[in-house]
């Protein structure tokens, strides 16, 4: 067994199912669900949205793409941030294909996982992780920082709409 190939198939794995269920949340809800919040203190499904889609790019894209860091991180928590349906579910899929292009990157170059791609760039900030991480303990930790935030998708779609209807087909969000 090749643990590589195991660990990073396990990411996949995770990140696809997260990428199904977090689209058919949105799916069910309208522009205006996805701006609501339940408190004032709280994020609304665009503010998580938005900072899901900022971390992909200021932890992935910049290192896999070579992109320049444009991440306003405080915009993603600003209140009243509007997002329609449409751009909500465009950020969730853009996110989450990144995501497993980069996962997929790494099944073909396992070697990989233990480089340090922040190594010889700026300080990071707004991170979990710093510039001496490896690739694998990045993506630990944005499996952990997607999860958190997906299931927290969920549960605001399921306060504003009740009950959600999920269809199981496995190949619907392939």
């Amino acid at each position: 067994m090749d643990i590589a190939f195991e660990v990073i198939e396990s990411m996949l794995v995770k990140f696809r199912s997260e990428k199904k269920w977090t689209l058919q949340a949105i799916e069910q809800l309208s522009d205006e669900d996805i701006t609501w919040s339940p408190t004032p203190e709280s994020n609304s499904i665009a503010n998580l949205v938005a900072h899901i889609r900022g971390a992909v790019h200021s932890r992935i894209e910049t290192i896999f793409y070579n992109i320049p860091d444009t991440r306003d991180r405080d915009k993603e928590f600003e209140r009243g941030l509007e997002l329609s349906k449409e751009q909500a579910l465009n950020m969730i899929k853009e996110a989450f294909n990144i995501l497993i292009q980069y996962l997929e990157h790494l099944k073909l170059n396992p070697d990989l996982l233990l480089s340090q791609p922040f190594l010889n760039l700026p300080p990071l900030t707004y991170s979990q992780v710093n510039n001496e991480t490896t690739a694998l303990n990045l993506m630990i930790a944005m499996v952990r920082e997607v999860h958190y935030h997906t299931g927290q998708i969920i549960y605001a779609a399921k306060l504003r709409k009740g009950q959600l209807v999920w269809q199981y087909d496995p190949n619907q969000y392939a």
